[in-house]
C-alpha cells in the first residue's frame, strides 16, 4: 500500500505571527525607556496567559494562539544593538511572513504617549531597528514605535533611553503599553490598517 504524506498548510503560514519588543536584558534596565518595547510583549503575554520561559535564537520566547492565529512573543537578550541577530534568526526558523513581522521599540522623536504603526520605514538611528534591517535586507516589515519624548536640555539620547521613567511619567506608560497592546492585538487580527487608523493618535490620558 503506497503511503501517503503528510502535506503541509500552505495557509499555515499566514496565520503566525512573530511580535518582538525591543530592550536590554538585565534588571537594571528594567523600567528604562529603553525598554517599552520588553514592556510591550510581557504585557501582552500576560494579557495571554503565557510567561517567557525559554530561550531561542538568544532570545526569551514564549507562544500562544489568539482567535485561530498563532503569536509567537520574544524579547532579544542580544542587547539591543545586535537585536537584528535574533528577529532573523527568529523570522528564518518560524517561517514567518514578513508583513506579519511587528517589532516594538521606542522613539525619541515622538511624544511620550504617543503610538505609531508603521509598515515600513528606517531606523531613524534606533540601533535595534537598524540591525534588523541590515539583518533582514529590507526595510519593509511593520513596527510600533513607542513614544519617550526628546531628552531634557543637552543630555545625550544615549544617555537619556537609560533612564528609569519618573514617577510622575509611569501612569501614561502604563496606559500607553495597554493601548499598544491592544494594537497589537488588532494588527494580528483585523490588519496593519485597521489598527494604524484606530491607534495612531497622542494617547496620553
Amino acid at each position: 500500500m503506497e503511503k501517503k504524506t503528510q502535506r503541509s498548510d500552505p495557509n499555515q503560514e499566514d496565520s503566525r505571527y512573530l511580535i518582538v519588543g525591543f530592550g536590554n536584558p538585565g534588571r537594571q534596565y528594567k523600567c528604562n525607556r529603553h525598554n517599552v518595547g520588553f514592556m510591550l510583549v510581557d504585557n501582552l503575554a500576560k494579557r495571554l496567559g503565557t510567561t517567557f520561559s525559554r530561550m531561542e535564537s538568544r532570545a526569551l520566547v514564549t507562544k500562544n494562539t489568539y482567535l485561530d492565529k498563532r503569536l509567537i512573543l520574544a524579547k532579544p537578550q542580544t542587547y539591543m544593538n545586535l537585536s537584528g541577530q535574533a528577529v532573523a534568526s527568529l523570522v528564518k526558523f518560524y517561517k514567518i511572513p514578513l508583513e506579519n513581522l511587528l517589532i516594538a521599540y521606542d522613539d525619541v522623536d515622538l511624544p511620550l504617549g504617543t503610538i505609531r504603526l508603521r509598515p515600513m520605514g528606517g531606523s531613524a538611528g534606533q540601533k535595534g531597528m537598524r540591525s534588523t534591517v541590515e539583518r533582514l535586507g529590507t526595510e519593509e516589515f511593520p513596527r510600533i514605535r513607542l513614544g519617550i519624548d526628546r531628552p531634557p536640555g543637552a543630555m545625550q539620547a544615549a544617555d537619556y533611553v537609560l533612564q528609569d521613567f519618573s514617577k510622575d511619567e509611569i501612569e501614561i506608560v502604563n496606559h500607553v503599553i495597554d493601548r499598544a497592546t491592544d494594537a497589537t492585538l488588532v494588527f494580528v487580527t483585523e490588519g496593519l490598517d485597521v489598527a494604524m487608523n484606530k491607534y495612531n493618535t497622542h494617547n496620553a490620558p
